[in-house]
């Protein structure tokens, strides 16, 4: 299983990102995915998850401003966020699970500039 997330960068506050993952993975389109973000100092926190069934939860601080989805038929899942605030800073993670197995990508960083 490998994770390779793409699409971070430096940004201004008010634009947006576009973050992708590609998943190397055997039937991706039968399992949920995950994006985290891990801030300096911080713990690894959940940002939004999409289900097999196309479901969708955020976490309140990006409720409204993000959207993650997936294409099945490329093995990759996406996160849009829009709107970006300085405190979006972080390391973002994609993440999924199969049994008792956490998979998780290297991470992409995010930054943006006041």
């Amino acid at each position: 299983v490998q994770l390779v997330e793409s699409g971070g960068g430096l940004v201004q506050a008010g634009r947006y990102l576009r973050l992708s993952c590609a998943a190397s993975i055997s039937a991706f389109d039968l399992y949920a995915m995950g994006w985290y973000r891990q801030a300096p100092g911080k713990q690894r926190d959940i940002v939004a998850h999409i289900s097999r069934g196309y479901s969708t939860t955020y976490a309140d601080s990006v409720k409204g401003r993000s959207t993650i989805s997936r294409d099945n038929a490329k093995n990759t899942v996406f996160l849009q966020m829009n709107t970006l605030k300085p405190e979006d800073t972080a390391v973002y993670y994609c993440h999924t699970k199969r049994g008792t197995y956490d998979y998780w990508g290297h991470g992409t960083l995010v930054t943006v500039s006041s």
